[in-house]
């Protein structure tokens, strides 16, 4: 007996490619783009160092770089994909590295329109951070939304002010709870990250976000495992350390994933179920050389095998 979910597909969670293909009615594929830009916690303007989790050179595809034109890592981008992705004539340019919408308005405005000249860039995917959305920017996005798939994807990374501190993230919940919800007020799709085994948070706290951003009008979600990445600050805390960490290990962290959806908003579109780095940058944990849409794929057969699916204990907190 085949189970009914309800995005009318035979996968036990709302998978990004359903989401796309109910959307435009095909497969999209998207396509990094590192546009040059840092972030005000790099900067000094409200910090310097940035994440201490973070080394963007973790996952940019290597034809993704900033010296390059925004239309040349485009056309490097789809030949990088057509030997995977043969079918895919269609493509949403993803602003990735770092944060996207800081800067100058009439840069984000080059950058954005370069990117949609492209006569198969049909859309953007723009992360940045929660604090970098000032009303002139969402202005011009939500120009562009008229015409195009725009998609502004947020850090969120925790829901606990505690936890962002420890990351250096230089923003509260709070201020992610607001970006998203002037997002929504401007029918602007929204995305979020979220990542898992951060220092202090305990297995109930983790589980209880699925609770929290389900009330959020958030578009889809990506869920990451904490990884240790060379060349950041948890790199040098974690050789000397090591202990101050409590990293998943795969089938632990496969089952916790699975826990974490089973209480997630049915609607919500899960984009990501874990972290995937180059295996000669990552310190810890372990995985092996398992991608992330093997792991995916386990974790799909995994939830059909227990009965089980997205939304399955999930409850609507009424204000």
């Amino acid at each position: 007996m085949v189970m009914k979910y309800p995005w009318a597909d035979e996968k036990p969670y709302y998978t990004y490619s359903t989401y796309f293909k109910r959307l435009f009615g095909r497969r999209i594929q998207k396509l990094s783009i590192d546009a040059g830009f840092t972030c005000p916690n790099r900067d000094g303007t409200k910090g310097i160092g940035g994440c201490y989790y973070c080394n963007n050179d973790a996952f940019n595809p290597s034809y993704c770089r900033p010296d390059k034109s925004i239309t040349q890592q485009i056309t490097d981008g789809i030949a990088f994909h057509s030997w995977r992705y043969r079918r895919v004539t269609r493509y949403l340019a993803y602003f990735q590295a770092f944060s996207n919408t800081y800067g100058s308005l009439s840069y984000l405005k080059r950058v954005y329109a370069e990117a949609l000249s492209h006569p198969e860039v049909i859309g953007l995917v723009i992360s940045t951070r929660p604090d970098c959305l000032p009303d002139e920017t969402l202005d011009y996005l939500s120009e562009l939304s008229k015409k195009n798939y725009i998609q502004v994807e947020i850090g969120i990374e925790s829901c606990y002010d505690e936890t962002l501190r420890k990351l250096n993230r230089g923003h509260s919940f709070a201020e992610t709870v607001k970006a998203l919800e002037t997002l929504s007020r401007r029918r602007i799709p929204s995305g979020g990250h979220l990542i898992f085994g951060l220092p202090g948070e305990t297995l109930d706290m983790m589980l209880n976000e699925a609770q929290i951003i389900s009330q959020l009008p958030l578009t889809s979600i990506k869920l990451h495992q904490l990884q240790i990445i060379k060349g950041t600050a948890w790199a040098a805390e974690y050789s000397l350390h090591p202990d101050n960490f409590k990293l998943f290990e795969r089938n632990e962290y496969a089952d916790f994933v699975i826990r974490f959806i089973e209480r997630l908003r049915p609607d919500m579109v899960v984009e990501r179920l874990s972290a995937e780095a180059p295996p000669l940058m990552v310190v810890a944990p372990n995985w092996g050389l398992e991608r992330a849409d093997a792991f995916q794929q386990d974790i799909q057969k995994k939830m059909i095998s227990l009965q089980t699916y997205q939304g399955k204990y999930f409850k609507f907190n009424e204000k």
